[in-house]
């Protein structure tokens, strides 16, 4: 028969080892609850962040100032408005041009130059309208005086008259703002002017070029570029 008393002995030492441990559990819990208390606020749920947790959060500190910063941009120089200014008066003239290109050209090189002025300089509006729009920068809605003699000077030609005057026209345009793009992107500090320049660049480029494969570009009007550019010293 089974000794009951020695198995009772046994539970009763179990019982005894639960309770302990149930203490102890007990006890740190206090511990905890008491710590997580000192960091709350009085009448408040949620425990206070330490303050070195809080250092780069403060009002004014360098990682909101970085947030109210246009994606981390950079300053935005006079020379950088400007050149979103001009990005867009390009576009207020020459997509017009492009478009007569396509009623007024004899020449089907001069009709894909209107071509690539149209693809270029629609995207280019876009983008300008988006950044200068980003960077709190005023754009005009018309192009300049000048450029709108140009286009007037285009819609009253025809064939071979006007291919020649939209070839030299659009080239002698093209040159001076390339090199505008040029010191800009050498120069800017702001990230967005940066990526603007670089699409401005390629696309200046593309239709120089094509200006270009059309043949009836001038050598005067390269000089004439070349000397507004690089105007020689007094």
């Amino acid at each position: 028969m089974p000794d009951h008393r020695g198995m009772t002995g046994r539970a009763k030492a179990r019982t005894a080892l639960v309770v302990v441990a149930t203490l102890a559990v007990v006890g740190v819990g206090s511990v905890m609850v008491l710590n997580a208390g000192a960091q709350t606020a009085p009448g408040s749920t949620q425990a206070q962040v330490p303050a070195h947790d809080m250092a780069g959060m403060q009002p004014g500190s360098a990682a909101q100032a970085g947030a109210d910063d246009v994606a981390g941009a950079g300053p935005v120089t006079e020379l950088d408005k400007t050149f979103l200014v001009k990005v867009r008066q390009a576009g207020l003239w020459e997509i017009p041009a492009g478009d007569l290109a396509q009623t007024h050209a004899s020449s089907e090189q001069v009709k894909r130059a209107g071509l690539h002025l149209l693809d270029g300089h629609s995207h280019l509006d876009q983008l300008v309208r988006e950044d200068a729009k980003m960077l709190g920068v005023t754009l005009p809605d018309q192009a300049s005086a000048e450029q709108q003699g140009w286009v007037r000077q285009l819609t009253a030609a025809q064939g071979l008259e006007f291919d020649k005057l939209f070839a030299n026209l659009l080239r002698a345009s093209h040159g001076k703002i390339f090199a505008t793009i040029a010191e800009v992107r050498a120069g800017t500090q702001n990230d967005v002017i940066r990526r603007h320049a670089t699409q401005a660049n390629q696309t200046v480029l593309d239709h120089m070029t094509v200006l270009e494969d059309t043949g009836l570009v001038d050598a005067k009007t390269i000089a004439d570029v070349a000397a507004a550019v690089n105007p020689p010293a007094k």
